[in-house]
């Protein structure tokens, strides 16, 4: 790259934020932390990074954490043998809506590393402020729809899901105009292979138990679920203007294959790596460009096989879900995101089944399209970020309220 690159990193301390902060790690002359955001679940890890890079600003969403990062900080100072006075405390904002605030920054990259719908104003915020927005956050994309879309500048959203990236590097083998369909690749998840009835004594511990991925719990969740393919369909539908029905879903359990864009020739260009976000990290930070030895390439010297395998939409229903929700537009998304991560945690809490997650989103979504009164869906031509929170907001209350019910236990 010509210049150095000033970056905020909103979710230092997941998987996502902390993986970014490892590839900054050794390339400290390309690019400059200048804010993290993180949720305070997690104070040393923070307390580490901050003395790692030394951002000017932290923003830090629980109050209730302030001091205890300010003790982590002392303490992991004096770990490493600092006299007092040898770092520079960064500026403290804290509250819920500060990461919103840091993402309006002056930087060239606001990496988006936030969990769940909680990334929404985030992502707008960077937009707003015209920067390049490497986006890891999909939730946010895909609750925002139109809103995040109408956003954005051409180009300024640069995709970090493995998948997605690999969207991108591989439509740079054609136009436009000559892409027949995008090929989704999942691994399946822990469950492949099982029926809808080997499913309902599925537990959490067995749920996290991703064969290919390390990720945190909420999308290591919807991964078994695969919720979160169908969050990334209509992801890539958002980001590439493609058509729903032009976006196939193919299992494959490897995770070399990360995508795959067939053109209206015949011709499929694949990208491939081992399962490694450092590598669509590192192309988000420094997009159009990539970075020398980002991850290890495929060993080709080593046999091995990779094997591609139809979606089983009976045991797994929430694709065909989401790409329902996806083509009702509007708030539908929003509902089918807010309604999932209610049951997520309910599942991880012993409250509701494996089943029972799908089959809840899946009602709550059923009552939002029927409504006709104040609940009822908001389309693309009317929608507003008031609408969008909205839907959220009913989206959980009525998944909670049937959970309690014990409607699909």
């Amino acid at each position: 790259m010509a210049s150095m690159r000033d970056v905020v990193i909103l979710g230092s301390t997941g998987s996502i934020g902390s993986q970014a902060l490892d590839v900054i790690s050794s390339r400290r002359d390309q690019f400059r932390v200048v804010a993290l955001a993180a949720g305070g679940g997690n104070v040393e890890l923070l307390a580490r990074q901050v003395l790692d890079v030394e951002p000017r600003v932290v923003a830090l969403a629980r109050a209730t954490s302030a001091q205890d990062l300010q003790f982590a900080l002392y303490a992991e100072a004096r770990r490493r043998g600092w006299s007092e006075g040898a770092f520079r405390l960064p500026r403290l904002l804290i509250g819920p809506d500060k990461a919103t605030e840091v993402a309006r920054m002056p930087a060239d990259v606001v990496l988006n590393g936030i969990t769940g719908s909680a990334g929404l104003l985030p992502t707008l915020a960077a937009l707003d402020a015209g920067t390049t927005l490497a986006l890891a956050n999909k939730e946010s994309l895909v609750i925002g729809g139109v809103l995040v879309t109408r956003a954005a500048k051409p180009g300024q959203i640069v995709a970090v899901d493995s998948e997605h990236s690999a969207f991108a590097q591989a439509l740079r083998a054609g136009r436009a105009s000559e892409v027949r369909r995008l090929i989704l690749t999942a691994s399946g998840g822990p469950f492949r292979g099982r029926g809808r009835d080997e499913l309902a004594s599925v537990t959490p511990e067995q749920a996290m138990a991703h064969p290919t991925w390390s990720m945190g719990r909420v999308i290591t969740i919807n991964s078994s679920t695969l919720v979160n393919k169908g969050l990334e369909l209509l992801e890539a539908g958002l980001l590439y203007g493609v058509d729903l029905d032009d976006i196939e879903v193919v299992v494959h359990p490897q995770s070399i294959v990360h995508s795959m864009v067939e053109f209206h020739d015949g011709s499929t260009i694949a990208q491939c790596s081992p399962p490694d976000m450092r590598l669509p990290i590192a192309l988000g930070l420094s997009w159009p460009e990539r970075l020398p030895d980002a991850a290890r390439p495929v060993d080709w010297t080593a046999a091995q096989s990779w094997t591609f395998e139809p979606l089983d939409r009976d045991a797994f229903p929430a694709v065909d879900l989401a790409r329902r929700c996806g083509t009702a537009g509007g708030t539908a998304p929003a509902v089918f995101n807010a309604a999932n991560e209610e049951c997520v945690d309910a599942f991880c809490a012993g409250r509701i089944g494996f089943l029972g997650i799908v089959d809840t989103v899946a009602r709550v979504v059923d009552e939002h399209l029927s409504d006709a009164g104040p609940h009822g869906h908001v389309g693309d031509d009317d929608l507003s970020l008031e609408a969008v929170l909205a839907a959220d907001a009913w989206g959980r209350a009525r998944a909670r309220d049937l959970v309690a019910e014990g409607v699909f236990a």
